[in-house]
């Protein structure tokens, strides 16, 4: 049997074709929509350095867009839903890896969502009120010993890093759980403790430190070991709590059926300056949307330390 196939088709067929890579070819030509699960703290303050490079390597606004709620899975079901045209990003961390599988989230969300690599690593604070009597690490922890039922600890939701971190610091102690207060974001957590409404807050060091140097906020302690630069006097948890060391692990994702030109350039305008002066075989390797087998561990990579449940 003879098959006919008209011009038209074949045509229409290569121009099928070309279409992702003339989009590639032409990306970015509109705004850039990056989406963040939290409003202020660290992943606030992240997501606007990251706008601001994406914005000067890629030529067009990147727009910071706050989609706070359910330990930030309202911004990753929303990212995983976008057009892939590298259009609509997300900046999420290991704490929503960790909902997600809490959640049990309906149809698996970062199932559709494509990693393009880690952006930043945020060190995160305990931080209390002028009120409490605990200056060190050691006497927090002697503080919680001696009466848990009295203190309770604030952060910007259930199953967090900063959640499940201050939980298995707990844990690792022996001490009772505290009364978990959540909140949408650190900007709102913090009158509450410089109030002493509520006890402990955990939040970025970074987001936190102006307000422990103008003097409103005391940082007792880091949750990783090493020293935060501007603030080598606040020590680590790790001095009371042998081995203790957690940290907030930031990455950036797009849309799965995001064209792999589009998601390459994304990955490369995401890395941090010092990383993107390396030769380009040293940051493909180790920077860029990991190939299949990586793919598929890439949720345990970056999920960190795991802790205990929600509560």
């Amino acid at each position: 049997m003879q098959v006919s196939i008209s011009r038209r088709a074949v045509l229409g067929a290569g121009l099928a074709a070309a279409l992702p890579l003339a989009r590639a070819d032409n990306y970015p030509n509109k705004p850039i929509h990056l989406l963040v699960g939290y409003v202020g703290g660290g992943m606030d303050v992240s997501a606007r350095l990251l706008s601001s490079r994406l914005q000067a390597l890629l030529g067009q606004p990147v727009v910071v867009e706050n989609r706070p709620g359910a330990s930030s899975m309202i911004a990753v079901d929303l990212a995983s839903k976008a057009a892939p045209d590298g259009c609509t990003i997300l900046l999420a961390d290991n704490g929503a890896l960790i909902a997600n599988q809490l959640m049990k989230s309906a149809g698996d969300p970062f199932k559709r969502l494509v990693p393009l690599g880690g952006a930043f690593i945020q060190p995160l604070s305990i931080v209390v009120g002028n009120k409490l009597d605990a200056r060190t690490p050691q006497e927090l922890i002697a503080l919680l010993k001696a009466n848990p039922t009295r203190y309770n600890f604030a952060t910007s939701g259930v199953s967090t890093v900063n959640h499940l971190a201050f939980r298995a610091m707990l844990a690792q102690m022996k001490i009772p759980p505290l009364v978990h207060v959540t909140y949408k974001g650190a900007a709102q957590i913090v009158p509450d403790v410089v109030t002493g409404e509520v006890s402990i807050g955990i939040m970025s060091a970074v987001a936190s430190l102006p307000l422990v140097r103008g003097g409103r906020l005391r940082a007792v302690a880091l949750m990783n070991t090493e020293k935060l630069p501007g603030a080598e006097d606040i020590p680590p948890i790790a001095n009371a709590v042998p081995g203790f060391n957690v940290s907030s692990k930031q990455f950036v994702m797009a849309p799965a059926g995001t064209p792999a030109p589009i998601l390459q350039r994304l990955s490369e305008a995401s890395l941090p300056p010092s990383r993107a002066r390396t030769s380009p075989r040293s940051r493909r390797s180790r920077e860029t949307s990991p190939g299949p087998s990586a793919r598929r561990n890439w949720q345990q990579t970056w999920a960190g330390r795991p802790c205990a449940g929600p509560r």
